[in-house]
C-alpha cells in the first residue's frame, strides 16, 4: 500500500518539476502574441504560478532574476525526498 502511495507521490512531484523546468526554459525565449509558444507559457504559468507567487513574495526577484523557480525546484526535491522517506 505504502509502495503505491510512494509510487503516485514521486509520480506527481516528478511531473511538476518538469512543468515547472518548462517554464523555466521557455521563458528564454521571446515569444509573439498569436503563437504556439504563447499559449503554452499560459499554460505552464496557469500551473505554476500558484506556487510561484507566494514564494516570490518573500524573496523577490533580484533586479531581472527570478530566483523562485530555482527556489521552488529546490524545495520540491527537499519535499519529495521528505515525504518518500516517510513512506518508504
Amino acid at each position: 500500500m505504502s509502495l503505491t502511495v510512494a509510487s503516485v507521490l514521486n509520480g506527481l512531484f516528478n511531473v511538476m518539476y518538469v512543468i515547472l523546468l518548462a517554464r523555466i526554459i521557455i521563458s528564454w525565449f521571446p515569444a509573439r502574441p498569436g503563437s504556439i509558444m504563447i499559449d503554452i507559457y499560459e499554460v505552464l504559468y496557469a500551473i505554476t504560478e500558484p506556487f510561484l507567487g507566494p514564494l516570490r513574495r518573500i524573496i523577490p526577484p533580484l533586479g531581472m532574476i527570478d530566483l523562485s523557480p530555482l527556489i521552488m525546484l529546490l524545495l520540491l526535491r527537499l519535499l519529495r525526498n521528505l515525504l518518500l522517506g516517510m513512506l518508504l
